[in-house]
């Protein structure tokens, strides 16, 4: 199955996924542009670099097994296998980006709003209850399990 293929599928989880993979990047760059705020902005924007490495495991699975982690990370990471809980995570790290407004008006509310949007695309997937499905380009469905 080709990536078109996979978005012609309708199923909100795909949307998602790529909507955190956007988001990852957009966070990782957001984070280290707004570090050198002398603001305890900064703050928030140490939160958003750490966002985004999460946002690496939890969307890329095949990086659990390729890179050296703890149990404990790994079982952390592995809470989130449903669209719910893909959801609550992405709408827990939107919250906290949209609170640093608080501290200073940024360029983070752009990262808020792109983790808001792939909290919703996975709210959306399981209130349609569609199968939690994981892009094979990105390493889900059948593509980590063929490595070991």
């Amino acid at each position: 199955m080709t990536l078109m293929d996979e978005f012609r599928t309708r199923n909100f989880s795909i949307y998602g996924q790529w909507t955190g993979v956007i988001a990852m990047i957009l966070c990782f760059a957001l984070g280290i542009a707004n570090i050198f705020n002398f603001h305890w902005v900064i703050v928030f924007s140490v939160i958003c670099l750490v966002c985004s490495f999460i946002i690496l495991f939890i969307e890329i699975p095949l990086l659990l097994r390729i890179c050296p982690t703890s149990g404990k990370f790994d079982e952390f990471i592995r809470r989130f296998n449903t669209s719910y809980m893909r959801a609550a995570v992405y709408g827990v790290m939107s919250t906290i980006q949209w609170l640093s407004i608080i501290a200073k008006t940024t360029s983070l509310i752009a990262a808020a709003i792109l983790l808001l949007v792939a909290a919703a695309f996975y709210a959306l997937a399981g209130l349609k209850k569609q199968e939690f499905m994981s892009s094979k380009t990105l390493g889900g469905q059948g593509v980590a399990q063929m490595i070991v």
